[in-house]
């Protein structure tokens, strides 16, 4: 009777994408990143030799597993405690997205590149789950429509088109976060001004090729669809 032997073979599903973890996709329900890194540490425990996880190439080497395994465990274990220390200390959601990083070494990890998922969208989803929908600002707690402080906005300003002629400069400066805000309130205020949709597409695709994850591209590709769409009507 011949010997049996055990492979330590372990499915790891979609914990290990060879990309950063999608534990903050924006269009998805509620995602755990404490308990995604305490999975992994429990595969860790189970001295796996052969890693096969539901995208990419398998990992072969109890050490190599248990590396890549750790990697994504202590970056998702330090994203959530640095968002509850900030929220603790009584911080908006605005002053956490904007502080709280993954340090850029992690990142150029081979599988933990931002390429499908990324990590400010995993501190939106820690706040979701300790602290709310509400971002912390009084003013969006029960906000005016969007439309309506958009057109505020162009009043003020002399116009959706002058809103929409910053954004363009900001775009070329290279501030296109801000941009995109201005574009918003440009289509907003001007829901079928088509030169306005024209532009706003131009500074949509633009957000599009500056990104990496495709969670990005793919809702600011969306966008400029929506406005190009409009400019195509005149």
């Amino acid at each position: 009777m011949g010997m049996v032997t055990r492979k330590k073979w372990l499915f790891s599903g979609d914990f290990v994408i060879w990309n950063y973890p999608n534990a903050g996709n924006p269009q998805k329900v509620q995602r755990y990143a404490f308990e995604w890194a305490q999975a992994l540490r429990r595969m860790i425990a189970q001295g796996p030799e052969l890693l096969v996880p539901a995208h990419g190439l398998p990992i072969e080497g109890k050490a190599r597993i248990a590396t890549v395994l750790d990697d994504i465990a202590t970056s998702l274990e330090s994203l959530v405690t640095q968002v509850i220390e900030m929220m603790n200390a009584g911080e908006t959601l605005d002053a956490i997205i904007h502080t709280v990083r993954v340090p850029k070494n992690i990142l150029e990890k081979p599988y933990m590149r931002p390429l499908y998922d990324e990590p400010e969208f995993v501190v939106r989803n820690i706040w979701r789950l300790y602290g709310g929908w509400w971002d912390g600002a009084p003013s969006r707690l029960k906000p005016a429509p969007d439309s309506q402080v958009a057109s505020e906005l162009a009043s003020l300003s002399g116009g959706a088109e002058n809103l929409m002629a910053r954004a363009l400069e900001l775009m070329a400066s290279g501030d296109i976060r801000l941009a995109c805000h201005l574009a918003d309130f440009a289509g907003w205020a001007a829901p079928q001004d088509a030169a306005i949709h024209a532009n706003r597409a131009i500074v949509y695709e633009h957000r599009r090729k500056s990104e990496l994850s495709l969670m990005s591209k793919g809702i600011f590709k969306g966008a400029a669809r929506e406005s190009q769409a409009i400019a195509d009507q005149k």
